[in-house]
């Protein structure tokens, strides 16, 4: 209480100093206010005088009134402030005056605020061939032109002449400028501030006289005593209350640091990571199950803004792009799925679910998210699709073997029939003497492309009804030239260039001629459909082949097939391989599929790598031939893959 007195009495001799900084404060501005306004009226003043001494620099030597009205700055001026212009000559004789002295013209001055009775002051010049140039104007105009608004609500200004008589008053120029006039004085509103200072020399022996309006009331008039002891008695009030306050704030202390023990204990024993946000995305709380989840302890991650550590390097746009629409408040509610990396370079799967964060007001302040790991189950629904896709694959590979088992039993027959047809002609035609060798040639050909159709026909049918391949003695150049001889004319139609190089002394292979024939064909054909649909300047195909050794005491001859295409364009020989995967519009994604079943049915491999001349290399491998064939017998070939190679 004594501390409450002490103040009160420094308060008082307070409001007693700041009473008089503040009644020096006012008369320093009262001061500064008259002489800045007189400098204002002298400036006026001045430029009018100027407007003036010019005009009667430009006035011609003879002039009338109507002349003198059609000059542009008397008429300016009389819009502005002048009440008239008089031309005087020599004599001091009236040579033009402007406005002629009417009823209306009186009028229209009247309606600007001018007082033609009144009391006025008058510029003046002498102009060049003698006279002199008279401009009157009213002192009640210039105050309204210079006098500002506020300075007017401010202070109560006038022009008054030596003996003190009233010229002109700022309030009485607004009211006629249609403003509000500026409050009476009474005795009670009148203050004894004021100041004078002189004016321009236009305006002789006037002075201008500022009065401040709002008369400043002394402290000790404000009932400070009562305002004292209510002070004091709301201070021990307060004291009271405060005290009261103050332990009701310890007791709820005590139980929002049990109740946050609760929570941080129960937030732990989730296994949902939690994650807290506010309205710029900052992270602002987690709990142990979010950080376990991502890896990172929680001074890590707290007070963190995007990107996050647990955005994945490669899709930090994306993870962006749904940030920005989470804090727009356009997360599904639902939830939705996402892609984290842990602080260890692991993925993980998680299922976000955002919700908004309110405080006690029913503001939001942020986002509540919900994160679950998903990753086991996502694994667990890809191998059950792959699962889904391998027996729909097997399906579809079955009906595919049988149906092209059914169409080479149907095309057996009428090959065999055209291969009987054609040897009946050509003996016809050699015992008629027929003369013409090339007819001859041509059916004998014919009837060599009808049997080698049914020896390929017959092998596919025993492949498809997964019988050993037919292996024999055969050597790969010679495999190569018939392959090519077939293909010769699509080969010279898409202008495709084949180059075969074949190591001197290449040892023979154990393998079926007619099943290998089809597999380089494939690839050949799939290697010129690519370099036609890519529009190589100058298509063309490398076939090679080499002793490679294989594991253990077998050794393979390795085929290579080259072309100068775009590649194989990051696709590996398994997925191009893929079941009925084809990159042709129009393929049935079966070609490579069947050349990779023919070549792992004679213990080779099928692989894709990058070219040497800058396209795709596919390359198999075939056993060499060491004299013991039943050491390689075959068990019967498993169910075929399938897919169809661009060819480069």
């Amino acid at each position: 209480m004594a501390l409450a007195l002490a103040f009160a009495a420094s308060v008082a001799l307070w409001l007693q100093w700041s009473d008089a900084r503040d009644a020096e404060a006012e008369r320093t501005t009262l001061i500064a206010d008259a002489l800045t306004l007189e400098s204002r009226i002298a400036a006026w003043v001045g430029e009018e005088q100027q407007r003036v001494t010019a005009l009667a620099a430009a006035l011609p030597q003879r002039v009338d009134d109507a002349g003198l009205l059609r000059l542009g700055v008397v008429a300016a001026g009389l819009q502005r402030l002048w009440i008239s212009v008089t031309v005087l000559d020599a004599g001091n004789r009236l040579a033009a005056h402007v406005p002629a002295q009417t009823p209306r013209t009186m009028a229209s001055a009247a309606s600007r605020g001018l007082d033609q009775g009144g009391l006025t002051a008058h510029l003046s010049s002498p102009l060049a061939g003698g006279g002199r140039l008279v401009v009157r104007f009213a002192p009640a105009t210039l105050l309204r032109q210079t006098v500002p608004w506020w300075l007017s609500r401010k202070y109560d200004v006038r022009l008054v002449d030596g003996q003190g008589q009233l010229i002109a008053n700022a309030g009485d120029a607004r009211s006629a400028d249609g403003r509000t006039p500026a409050r009476s004085l009474s005795s009670t509103q009148a203050s004894n501030e004021s100041h004078r200072v002189t004016v321009e020399p236009a305006l002789a022996d006037t002075w201008l006289e500022l009065t401040v309006r709002e008369r400043r009331a002394p402290w000790w008039s404000t009932l400070p005593l009562l305002v004292m002891g209510v002070f004091l008695a709301l201070t021990a009030a307060a004291t009271w209350t405060l005290r009261k306050q103050m332990l009701g704030a310890r007791r709820a202390e005590a139980q929002w640091r049990t109740e946050a023990a609760w929570r941080r204990a129960i937030e732990d024993s989730l296994t949902v990571g939690l994650r807290g946000r506010d309205i710029q995305g900052r992270l602002m709380h987690v709990n142990r199950a979010f950080c376990d989840l991502v890896g990172y302890a929680p001074e890590q991650l707290l007070g963190r803004l995007p990107p996050m550590p647990y955005w994945p390097p490669d899709g930090l746009e994306g993870s962006m792009q749904r940030h920005h629409r989470n804090m727009a408040g356009r997360a599904p509610r639902e939830g939705y799925e996402s892609r984290w990396v842990r602080a260890d370079g692991t993925p993980i799967e998680v299922m976000i679910f955002e919700a908004p964060l309110v405080d006690a007001l029913g503001e939001q302040v942020g986002w509540m998210g919900s994160i679950v790991d998903i990753t086991q189950r996502k694994r667990a629904e890809e191998r059950e699709r792959r699962q889904v896709e391998t027996l729909a694959t097997q399906a579809r590979l079955t009906t595919l073997g049988e149906v092209a088992s059914a169409l080479a039993h149907q095309l057996n027959q009428p090959l065999t029939a055209i291969a009987g047809y054609n040897a009946g002609v050509l003996r016809s035609l050699q015992r008629a003497g027929y003369p013409d060798a090339m007819v001859l040639e041509a059916v004998r050909r014919l009837g060599e492309q009808a049997a080698e159709a049914g020896r390929i026909v017959q092998r596919i049918r025993s492949f498809l009804t997964r019988r050993s391949p037919q292996r024999e003695r055969c050597e790969v150049p010679h495999i190569v030239q018939r392959a090519l001889g077939l293909l010769r004319r699509d080969l010279q139609r898409q202008h495709v260039a084949v180059h075969t190089h074949f190591e001197p002394g290449l040892p023979a292979v154990l393998a079926d001629p007619v099943l290998v024939e089809q597999v380089i064909i494939n690839l050949v054909r799939n290697a010129a459909d690519e370099l036609q649909s890519a529009a190589a300047a100058q298509p063309q195909v490398w076939i090679t082949a080499r002793p490679d050794p294989g594991e253990g005491a077998v050794r393979f001859l390795r085929v290579d097939v080259d072309d100068n295409g775009p590649g194989l364009q990051g696709r590996s020989i398994e997925a191009l391989s893929a079941p009925f995967y084809s990159t042709k519009t129009d393929g049935m994604g079966m070609g490579l599929a069947i050349c990779r079943s023919v070549i792992e049915a004679h213990r080779g491999a099928l692989a894709g790598a990058q070219s040497a001349h800058g396209g795709a290399r596919l390359s198999f491998t075939l056993p060499l031939d060491d004299g013991n064939a039943a050491a390689h017998a075959e068990p019967p070939a498993a169910a075929m893959p399938g897919t169809e190679h661009h060819g480069s």
